[in-house]
């Protein structure tokens, strides 16, 4: 008897990269796609993609995950739970971090989160490095070896007490990854503006959630930007700016990649599809949608939508950080806590694709084929994910089968990770993932993640 030429095909459905919208069947062999086309051969297992979209799973690149944070609270989840609703929402890659906090020695720091990730994971996975302590060591030793190892991307705070790095160290880091071929990712908000900001506001007695947008002014994020433009073109090193969420932010990436700034950035659907005003709420329940940056207005939001496509945006990320809203996370200071004692963050790993299909596909916003870029195929090559990001012969079979005609409405009852709500709760959608592979292998079907905790890998970088 003849073997199948193929382990599994998925067929007659309409592929999308994000170049080229085409109808093909699609055999994978070995994890990897084999072969495109009209009427190939049988699989093993065959998959009826008919009616449906077949795309890349998607490519988060910036997630918190089993992390502590530098005062010392655990965020909600585990690996094995973050990546399961990663895996829910269609995405098949993750990069989360190995946060390093003052006193800690980095080389350990990244081999402690990979063990976490490897008894967890049940998506393919890597790291950016936190780094809040820019020791001569770690900036000699361990940064130069954990680059050439494949951590190939390094994160420094302009904010937060016990994270932020001092200019001059900031410059230190970047001086390290202009060396060494690294990319240094900034959270960029200007830490006086936010604390001098935040002391008149609890002062005045306003200490409610909804007050933690005033406390992060708007001019934090643009002198930030402003700052960290210059060190870039002083040094001539890459860098990425996280979660832009200003209209003026967006601007002057813009005028900075004009100038030849090697400029990169993204943004987080927090900020293309909430406000300020979704913190405006009865007693502490605002908290749950309290994140840095804070949400915005929706002037900008279409600042940031135009961002998007103009390509001064090049990536759409969960920025997902996720706290329950109970004492072991939000209201971890006691129940009426003022917003400088709750928790930042929200999740956003599982809504991710969701949100962006329903705005960008069904909508008509940008359509298809942006849409793939900005959530699997251009991630996958700015940050290195080699076979990651698009539906390519010989690349890994991460492909997601979508109903683009399937309605949900979000509710917390269908949160897969561990924070029990979503910011999004109530809202309809059109489009939705059905069954997602990893490497070849189906880790959604019907609802239900299928995949073991461990059985996603670290993501070869270059």
């Amino acid at each position: 008897m003849t073997e199948p030429a193929f382990d599994t095909v998925i067929r007659g459905g309409t592929a999308a990269t994000a170049s080229d919208v085409f109808r093909a069947d699609i055999g994978i062999r070995d994890g990897r796609v084999a072969a495109l086309g009209l009427g190939l051969p049988p699989g093993r297992r065959e998959i009826d993609a008919a009616g449906k979209l077949v795309l890349p799973g998607g490519v988060d690149s910036h997630a918190h995950i089993e992390q502590l944070s530098a005062s010392g609270l655990m965020n909600a989840d585990t690996w094995e739970s973050a990546t399961r609703s990663a895996a829910l929402g269609g995405t098949t890659s993750v990069i989360a971090f190995a946060a390093q906090h003052v006193g800690m020695d980095l080389a350990r720091v990244v081999e402690d989160y990979a063990a976490l990730a490897a008894r967890g994971a049940v998506v393919d996975y890597a790291f950016h490095l936190i780094i809040a302590d820019a020791t001569e060591k770690a900036l000699k030793v361990d940064i130069p070896a954990l680059v050439r190892a494949g951590h190939t991307s390094l994160k420094a705070f302009m904010t937060y007490d016990r994270l932020r790095l001092a200019d001059e160290a900031l410059l230190d880091v970047m001086a390290v990854a202009r060396d060494e071929g690294a990319l240094v990712c900034v959270h960029a908000e200007n830490h006086g503006l936010i604390a001098f900001a935040s002391r008149r506001l609890l002062a005045a007695g306003k200490t409610a959630p909804k007050y933690h947008a005033e406390s992060h002014p708007r001019l934090s994020e643009t002198e930030a930007f402003e700052r960290v433009v210059r060190f870039s073109l002083f040094l001539d090193q890459p860098v990425m700016v996280f979660h832009v969420s200003t209209q003026e932010g967006a601007a002057i990436l813009r005028r900075a990649r004009g100038e030849g700034a090697r400029i990169l950035a993204e943004t987080c659907p927090q900020y293309l599809f909430l406000t300020a005003s979704d913190l405006d709420r009865p007693g502490t329940e605002g908290a749950k949608w309290m994140c840095s940056p804070p949400l915005r207005e929706a002037r900008d939001q279409e600042a940031l939508w135009r961002a998007l496509d103009l390509g001064d945006l090049q990536t759409v990320s969960s920025d997902h950080a996720p706290y329950r809203y109970d004492e072991t996370g939000k209201l971890s200071a006691g129940a009426n806590p003022t917003f400088k004692q709750i928790a930042n963050g929200m999740p956003g790993l599982q809504m991710r694709l969701p949100l962006l299909f329903d705005a960008m596909v069904s909508g008509g916003r940008l359509g298809l084929r942006k849409f793939v870029d900005l959530t699997a195929t251009a991630p996958a090559r700015l940050y290195g994910l080699r076979d990651k990001g698009s539906v390519a012969l010989g690349g890994d079979a991460d492909l997601c089968v979508w109903d683009p005609a399937r309605r949900v409405t979000l509710s917390d009852a269908m949160v897969a990770d561990n924070t029990g709500f979503t910011p999004y709760v109530g809202r309809t959608l059109t489009g939705w993932p059905e069954t997602v592979l990893s490497r070849g292998r189906v880790i959604v079907e019907e609802g239900r993640v299928t995949a073991e905790a461990g059985t996603g890998g670290l993501i070869p970088r270059g």
